[in-house]
Order: structure tokens, then sequence, then C-alpha cells
């Protein structure tokens, strides 16, 4: 069982490495925000930040009451893809239609892939 926790830790301390490189070069401002993408077992999170102030522009994930309708009983993958288009949706409503994509130290493809072709669905651009 030692074996098992010590490839858990590693490849989270791995993931947190990838993470801070990534976000020595990739920043946000109000006009384009940056947009975070969580992923954990079972779900997903997207946030678009402005760090030029600290703050959350918008947020959608597969639990908000908004998405979690729709994804019920679809594929992760799926799921990963309505969330990139709800975020989409709330930054175009606000203006917004540039942002800069943050994977977070995640392997582009998968869930962190289909976030980002959903917000494309949707109209941003990054």
């Amino acid at each position: 069982m030692a074996g098992h926790i010590k490839i858990v830790v590693h490849k989270e301390r791995s993931r947190q490495r990838r993470k801070a490189a990534i976000r020595k070069r990739v920043t946000g401002t109000s006009e384009r925000p940056r947009l975070s993408v969580f992923r954990s077992a079972k779900h997903i999170y997207a946030q678009a930040i402005d760090d030029a102030t600290g703050k959350v522009i918008a947020t959608s994930s597969d639990v908000e009451s908004a998405v979690k309708p729709a994804t019920e009983g679809k594929a992760k993958k799926d799921r990963a893809r309505l969330v990139g288009e709800a975020i989409g949706k709330k930054l175009l409503a606000l203006s917004i239609d540039k942002v800069v994509f943050d994977r977070n130290g995640y392997i582009y493809h998968g869930r962190v892939k289909e976030v980002a072709d959903g917000a494309r669905a949707a109209g941003l651009q990054f």
C-alpha cells in the first residue's frame, strides 16, 4: 500500500511543478482572462480569472445547477465539453471573447481538451 501512496504523491508533485512552470508564462487580464481548468476524479471545473486584480470573472462546473441537468448520465468527456460551452457563454455575455487557456499542469487531452473545445464551440478564441 505504501508504494501506491508514493505514486499518487509523485504524480501530484509533478503536476504542481508543471503548473508552476505554466503559471510563470500564462497570466490573465480583464480583457483576456485566464481560463483555468481543474479536474477531479469525478468532476470538472473551469474558472475565468483576472490575475491583475486577483478576481474570478466567471465559473462553471458539472455540479452547478445550470449545467447539472444537462450532464446527468453522460460520460465525463461529454460533461467536460458542456462545462466549456457554459463558461464560454458566460464570458460572451460579459463581452469577453478572448481568453488565455491554463491547463493547470494537466496533459492537454481527454477532459481538459474537451473543455477547451467546448469553449471554442461557444465562440471563445485562444
